[in-house]
């Protein structure tokens, strides 16, 4: 639970009391970098995650604002030079290091989690996105001579319906194929979900070589060879049947279905133990990763760079998840039935707030438990008022003449 330890009683600190910096103890490791070492400066970079700080003058103005955060954090006073020179000659090896060891914090909290129900389990969604650069600053992440971008490949593990947080990332420029991340693909109890980008012949042959269960969409240019058909029990499903691929001998199960929109899907997995239907529904929640993405990006500002160098870069991309980790650590901690979204919202408004408040909003329920039935306001142009500045011209109403004539019609 959270620690109500003298001199950090603002929920930030708290926050960043939990980060494992203990290997940045070592003096030899700041040598002659007094002012701003190693661990204060991954302090600062959490915590501007955390609050969104948008700039380094931003992270400087918010330093001299609060005086027991930089007491956390152990710095007097910084520069944003300071700021942009050492997050750039950080060496990227000790970012990840340390959310190896925080993603650690964040499995032993779930390791009771049962994944997925319906004898699903657990889920590694493994899945990249692309985080543009600007191309005048940028051109070692040449793809195009219009785009510039860096790629973030990334496995989620899905621990629960409500819990998911990924566990490993691979930083590339955009040049780097998604089937190229085989790395990601390791033994485990889960089951890996792909899209098409992944499963070549040979990432299909060395995954059933290590025993790994997976679930992938097919690309069209991968054809298969039916060995026995199973019967249809679920009106999406085209085809289910057990297949071979290549020059492989290890049969596997292959997969057809519609969804709402008619758009075919073919599916490849090793789960012979599960229905077709589950099958569907496993690779339906492939789409957590994107919403990971998209909640990364708009939430932990990961559009807004700090450095238009590779190492500067990298060194963003763990420090992001970093504070994901740690907010799901909070979170996990105090028990909250919030989603992600709710939870981090009231983390951020609380922040410099006492820890006691924050877990008082946490128990704080609803005043109102349903919406109850909602009556549709019905406009009433006559008493709008538009002020004596304003310019207003009146809007003339364009009729539907072919809406009329349907309505005609009946």
């Amino acid at each position: 639970m959270i620690n109500k330890s003298i001199g950090r009683e603002m929920l930030i600190c708290q926050c960043l009391s939990k980060l494992p910096l203990e290997d940045f103890d070592c003096p030899l490791i700041d040598y002659a970098k007094t002012k701003l070492t190693t661990k204060a400066l991954l302090k600062i970079f959490v915590a501007a995650q955390l609050d969104q700080w948008s700039s380094y003058e931003h992270m400087t103005e918010k330093l001299g604002a609060y005086p027991k955060l930089r007491e956390e954090i152990g710095i007097q006073d910084i520069s944003s030079s300071q700021l942009s020179r050492r997050i750039n000659d950080l060496p990227t090896e000790w970012v990840q290091t340390v959310f190896e060891k925080i993603i650690n914090k964040v499995k032993i909290l779930t390791e009771e989690y049962k994944g997925m129900p319906h004898g699903i389990g657990r889920l590694n969604i493994v899945d990249s996105t692309e985080l543009r650069l600007p191309k005048q600053l940028c051109d070692w992440a040449y793809i195009s001579k219009d785009y510039h971008a860096v790629k973030m490949h990334t496995r989620l593990v899905v621990a629960s319906p409500d819990v998911a947080y990924p566990d490993k990332i691979i930083p590339s420029t955009g040049t780097v194929g998604d089937v190229e991340t085989n790395i990601l693909f390791e033994e485990s109890d889960a089951t890996y979900v792909v899209d098409r980008a992944y499963p070549s012949k040979n990432n299909l042959m060395d995954w059933q070589k290590r025993n790994i269960s997976f679930v992938a969409r097919l690309s069209k240019s991968l054809r298969v060879f039916t060995l026995e058909e199973y019967e249809i029990t679920h009106p999406s499903v085209i085809r289910d049947a057990k297949v071979e691929y290549g020059i492989s001998k290890d049969p596997v199960r292959y997969i057809e279905f519609v969804d709402e929109e008619s758009r075919v899907y073919r599916i490849l997995t090793s789960r012979f133990d599960l229905t077709a239907e589950d099958i569907m529904d496993i690779y339906r929640n492939r789409w957590i990763i994107e919403l990971f993405f998209k909640w990364t990006k708009q939430h932990l500002r990961f559009t807004k760079i700090w450095s238009t160098k590779p190492q500067g870069i990298w060194n963003q991309m763990f420090l992001a998840l970093i504070a994901y980790a740690l907010s799901l650590i909070v979170k996990l901690e105090t028990q909250s039935k919030k989603t992600s979204w709710e939870f981090f919202r009231l983390l951020q408004t609380y922040l410099y707030k006492p820890v006691c408040q924050f877990k008082k909003s946490l128990r704080k329920k609803p005043k109102k438990t349903s919406r109850g039935r909602q009556k549709v306001p019905i406009p009433n142009k006559k008493n709008i008022s538009f002020g004596n500045v304003a310019m207003v011209k009146e809007q003339k109403v364009k009729k539907n003449k072919t809406a009329e004539r349907k309505l005609g019609n009946y």
